[in-house]
C-alpha cells in the first residue's frame, strides 16, 4: 500500500494539487495521512487568550479543514489518517515515517508570500520644486551676513 503525507492549510489549494495524485488508479489503494498545519498566533496573543483556547481554536479549524477535504479522498480500499501539526513539520513527519514506514510526503499548503521573494519596491524620488535654488539662496544671504 502506497502512504502519502499531505502537509494542507487550504482546503482549495489542497484541493489543486492533490487533484493530479487523486486521478490515478493507485490513489485508492492509497493511505493518506493530512497534516492539519494551523495558521500561526503572534506570540503577544496570549495576553488576550488562555492557552487551552488556543488549542481549542486549533482543533476546530482543523476539524473544519478536515471536513472539506476527507469528501475528495477516495473510500475505496485505502484509509486515512488526520494529525494536526502542534510543533515542527520535520520532527512530525520523521515521527509519522518510523510509525508508517517510506512514505512521500506532498506539500499541499499556500505559498507563503515573503518580502524576500516579492521584488523589493523601486526607491521613491523625493522631488521639492525650489529646493536647490532656495538652499544657494539663504547661504548666500548667511554668507553676505557674516562678512558684514
Amino acid at each position: 500500500m502506497d502512504k502519502v503525507i499531505v502537509y494542507v492549510d487550504d482546503a482549495a489549494q489542497a484541493q489543486q494539487i492533490l487533484a493530479p495524485l487523486l486521478a490515478t488508479e493507485a490513489a485508492v489503494a492509497t493511505h493518506w495521512v493530512l497534516v492539519a498545519c494551523a495558521p500561526r498566533m503572534t506570540h503577544r496573543i496570549s495576553k488576550w487568550v488562555s492557552h487551552r483556547t488556543r488549542e481549542n481554536w486549533r482543533d476546530k479549524w482543523a476539524e473544519k479543514l478536515f471536513a472539506q477535504l476527507l469528501p475528495l479522498l477516495p473510500s475505496g480500499g485505502g484509509s486515512v489518517t488526520t494529525v494536526l501539526a502542534k510543533g515542527p513539520l520535520p520532527e512530525l513527519v520523521a515521527q509519522l515515517q518510523a510509525e508508517l514506514g517510506a512514505a512521500r510526503v506532498v506539500d499541499a499548503r499556500r505559498p507563503r508570500h515573503d518580502a524576500a521573494t516579492e521584488p523589493a519596491p523601486a526607491p521613491a524620488r523625493l522631488s521639492f520644486p525650489g529646493t536647490v535654488p532656495s538652499l544657494l539662496t539663504g547661504l548666500g544671504a548667511l554668507l553676505a551676513l557674516d562678512l558684514a
